[in-house]
C-alpha cells in the first residue's frame, strides 16, 4: 500500500513538473521560435525579455494591478469577514452566497460583465478598470483566508482586553491583529498571485497600455509565438521557487534557533 501510493505520488508529481521541464530548456533555446529540444542554448531571450518594452512594460503593470488589488481586497474582505463571522443579520446567507458569487460564475462570463459595465463607466482599457475587476475576482479568497482564521479565534483574548479597560481599536491593534496576523499575510498574499496570474478579464478590460504579463504571454503566443514567452514562463517559476526557498530557510533559521529556557 505504502509502495503504490509513493508510486502515485511521483507519477503526479512528474505530471505537474514536466512542462517545466521543457519550458525552462526552451528558453535558453537559440531557435528562432518556441522549438524542444533546443538546437543550442544562450541567454538572448532573457536579454530581449529585459530590454523589451513590450515585456518590462506589463511585467510593471502587472505589479501595480497587483498590488492594488491586494490592498483593496483586503480592505473590503477582511471587515466582509468580520462580518460573516462575528454578526447575525438578516440575508446573511444570500450576502455569503453574493461575496463567493466570482468562484463560482466562470471567468468569462464576469470578463463580458465588466466589459459591458466598465464601458458605460469608461473605465474599459484602463489599469484602475482592471484593479476593481481583479478586485471583485480575490475578495472571495480573502474572505475564505480570514473566516477559517476567524472562526479558531478565541475570543476571550479580547474580552480579557475589554475587560482592562482596553477600547475596541486598542484590542484589534494589541491583541486581534497579532494573532490573525498570518492569515492577512496569507490573505494578501493570495489576493496578489490571484490577481497577477489571472488572464481572461485582462484580455477584455486592459488596453495597450494598461496590459499584464499574462495578457501579453497569450498575445504573444497567438500572433507570433515570441520565443521570450519561455524566459517569461521560466521567471515566473525561478519567482515562485524563491519565495517557497525563502521560506523553508526561515523555517530552517527557526528550528535550529537554540531556545532559552524561561
Amino acid at each position: 500500500m505504502a509502495r503504490s501510493t509513493v508510486t502515485l505520488s511521483l507519477l503526479i508529481a512528474i505530471l505537474l513538473a514536466g512542462p517545466m521541464f521543457i519550458v525552462v530548456p526552451m528558453s535558453f533555446s537559440t531557435a528562432p521560435s518556441l522549438q524542444f529540444p533546443p538546437p543550442g542554448f544562450w541567454l538572448g531571450y532573457y536579454r530581449h525579455f529585459f530590454s523589451d518594452p513590450n515585456w518590462t512594460g506589463p511585467v510593471v503593470n502587472s505589479f501595480l494591478i497587483g498590488g492594488g488589488t491586494m490592498v483593496l481586497a483586503m480592505l473590503l474582505g477582511v471587515p466582509a469577514s468580520f462580518a460573516l463571522v462575528r454578526h447575525q443579520f438578516r440575508f446573511r446567507a444570500l450576502f455569503r452566497l453574493l461575496v463567493l458569487m466570482p468562484l463560482i460564475v466562470p471567468h468569462i462570463v464576469m470578463a463580458l460583465g465588466y466589459y459591458s459595465y466598465f464601458g458605460l463607466l469608461g473605465l474599459v482599457q484602463s489599469m484602475t478598470g482592471v484593479i476593481l475587476a481583479h478586485t471583485c475576482l480575490s475578495i472571495p479568497v480573502v474572505v475564505l483566508t480570514v473566516t477559517s482564521a476567524l472562526v479558531n479565534f478565541d475570543r476571550r483574548l479580547e474580552n480579557a482586553a475589554a475587560n482592562l479597560g482596553a477600547r475596541p481599536l486598542t484590542t484589534f491593534r494589541l491583541v486581534t491583529f497579532p494573532v490573525l496576523r498570518p492569515a492577512f499575510l496569507v490573505a494578501a498574499l493570495f489576493a496578489f498571485i490571484h490577481s497577477f496570474d489571472e488572464a481572461v478579464i485582462a484580455i477584455f478590460i486592459s488596453g495597450r497600455d494598461s496590459a499584464t504579463l499574462p495578457r501579453q504571454m497569450f498575445n504573444s503566443f497567438q500572433m507570433e509565438a515570441d520565443p521570450a514567452i519561455s524566459a517569461a514562463s521560466s521567471l515566473l517559476l525561478a519567482a515562485v521557487l524563491a519565495v517557497i526557498g525563502m521560506q523553508l530557510a526561515a523555517r530552517l533559521v527557526r528550528a535550529r534557533r537554540p531556545r532559552h529556557p524561561a
